[in-house]
């Protein structure tokens, strides 16, 4: 049937269930686009205050005003704190409002309530806490493309008593059109986002959130967890960057109004602050930092593709490794952005506080490609797959990275942070997402210990098992004896990271699903990494 949507109202409706992300009927979806539409969530949280979000479609469709309430106890006998904002179709109806005056370290419930006395469902949060603190659980996500499966991870982790944070580091929704990563091949059939083509305005941008948004496991991760969110590439376009974007193509439009319409998006849809970088205070336990490294200030990634046509490759490549691939001027995150990290991090360890936990959307451990990649392609692997392996295998003989989009792409701005966690002193644990495989490595400047960094495996995005034949085992193996900063990975499964702080050390689980191509949220531990206070290394 052709199917005619209102995007005024973003026929969308938490009401309708997994049905939802494909509307198949839209009888239901008009009779249910009125009110209280994607659940509720909370963010940016403080130990005194917090953001709560919702999203109220009123029957006439322009201004309402709507109230947030905060209690302690579900029954809301008594209210901790309130407040009452404005909303409508100039941002798409969803409703951001900060409540201060909260107590640190407690948990709350809150609903929204309409004019007309309709009330949200009931979500929980909890604020940062104060003074000395214990331990602390963290759960890290990135990378969930709808298509390929379902949000397994959102679940598990929604219902664990041992998470009091969460944090997205990036892709928590992706921007092709259908039939393109996923291929209809690879695609779950009752899994299919809206719109169908690939999004470029502030409409498709918005209608692509609001179908990610009424997936039920991921509202009841963010109704039962605070959440912190930075994003990535594919909140704009595949492998962007301050001027452009590999997925960005001259035929769709200015990109400085497409990346625009996109944050404005991003911004109404989800419970984040239109602040680009912040950081957040964990008692005297942690300082979490979290960072914007992709559009604001991020130069264009290095291709090396031209190197490989060259009359003598193995010199041109040597001659890129030891000229502008070491460019200072080539950032991740732009000069403020590092000069506010740097004094950041510096008051967190000066101040006390016992671990810096920096939050990145992509690697930073260094990862370069093994002589035996060649052997793990199947044998019907097409002429371009062959091309890409043996082009890094090249690369990594000349000492480049594996993926220039990562900060092996930006050497000198790596060893800038890294070199200024050692000057301070920092415990430094840092965070990534994007490669959509589990990794753990030993950071290191200058040949002496700098930090650790827990990289997460994708909620559903396939990582390399999606292109290799060979046993995962394997695969995992030859990279950790090719990479000497690189002390484990996981190729093959997906899920999300559970992070654990306490005063004297840290530990990371890698929780791997059961599946995604089913929805059930059955899980297990497949690996744990811990790092002491003060080694900077793994134990």
């Amino acid at each position: 049937m052709t199917l005619i949507l209102d995007r005024r109202h973003l026929i969308l409706s938490a009401t309708l269930g997994v049905g939802a992300l494909a509307l198949p009927r839209i009888a239901q979806a008009q009779a249910s686009q009125l009110g209280f539409t994607h659940g509720v969530a909370s963010g940016e949280p403080g130990q005194t205050h917090m953001l709560f979000w919702a999203r109220y479609v009123p029957s006439g469709g322009g201004a309402v005003k709507i109230r947030v309430e905060v209690s302690e106890t579900p029954d809301f006998a008594r209210i901790a704190g309130g407040a009452e904002v404005s909303t409508g179709p100039w941002r798409d109806h969803t409703v951001k409002a900060v409540v201060m005056g909260l107590t640190p370290g407690t948990r709350y419930h809150y609903r929204f309530i309409a004019p007309d006395g309709s009330i949200s469902m009931i979500g929980r949060t909890r604020t940062l806490p104060d003074g000395d603190v214990r331990d602390y659980g963290i759960g890290v996500f990135s990378c969930s493309n709808i298509g390929f499966g379902w949000f397994n991870a959102y679940a598990h982790a929604a219902a664990r008593d041992d998470i009091d944070l969460t944090v997205h580091l990036g892709d928590y929704y992706y921007e092709y059109q259908k039939g393109n990563y996923p291929a209809d091949a690879q695609a779950i059939a009752s899994r299919v986002p809206q719109p169908l083509n690939e999004i470029l305005t502030l409409a498709d941008y918005r209608l692509r959130i609001a179908s990610y948004r009424a997936d039920p496991d991921l509202m009841a991760l963010h109704a039962a967890k605070p959440m912190i969110l930075q994003w990535d590439d594919h909140e704009t376009a595949n492998d962007s960057w301050e001027g452009g974007a590999q997925n960005h193509q001259g035929n769709e439009g200015d990109w400085a109004v497409r990346k625009a319409m996109a944050i404005q998006a991003y911004r109404e849809w989800l419970p984040v602050s239109d602040a680009p970088w912040a950081s957040y205070q964990i008692g005297s336990l942690a300082t979490l930092f979290r960072t914007e490294t992709r559009v604001l200030a991020r130069t264009q990634e290095k291709d090396i593709a031209p190197l490989f046509k060259a009359a003598d490759p193995a010199r041109a490549l040597a001659e890129f490794r030891d000229g502008a691939w070491m460019d200072p001027s080539a950032t991740m995150m732009g000069l403020p952005q590092e000069a506010w990290l740097a004094d950041a991090m510096t008051a967190s360890v000066r101040g006390g506080t016992r671990w810096q936990v920096v939050g990145f959307g992509t690697i930073m451990g260094q990862t370069r490609s093994p002589a035996s990649a060649i052997e793990w392609m199947a044998k019907d692997a097409p002429d371009y797959v062959r091309q890409y392996v043996m082009a890094g295998i090249m690369a990594s003989k000349a000492g480049l990275p594996l993926n220039f989009d990562a900060w092996g792409g930006y050497p000198a701005a790596r060893a800038r942070f890294l070199k200024s966690a050692q000057a301070m002193g920092a415990n430094l644990v840092v965070i990534a997402g994007d490669s959509h495989n589990g990794w753990a490595y030993d950071l290191a400047q200058d040949g002496k210990p700098a930090g650790v960094e827990f990289a997460g495996h994708s909620v559903t995005s396939p990582g390399y098992e999606g292109a290799l034949a060979a046993d995962p085992a394997v695969v995992a193996r030859a990279l950790v004896d090719t990479n000497p900063e690189l002390k484990w990975c996981d190729t093959s499964r997906r899920g999300y990271m559970k992070l654990t702080l306490n005063s004297d050390s840290v530990r990371n689980d890698w929780v791997f699903m059961d599946t995604i191509r089913d929805r059930s949220p059955k899980g297990r531990v497949g690996h744990s990494a811990t790092v002491a206070r003060g080694r900077n290394v793994m134990a």
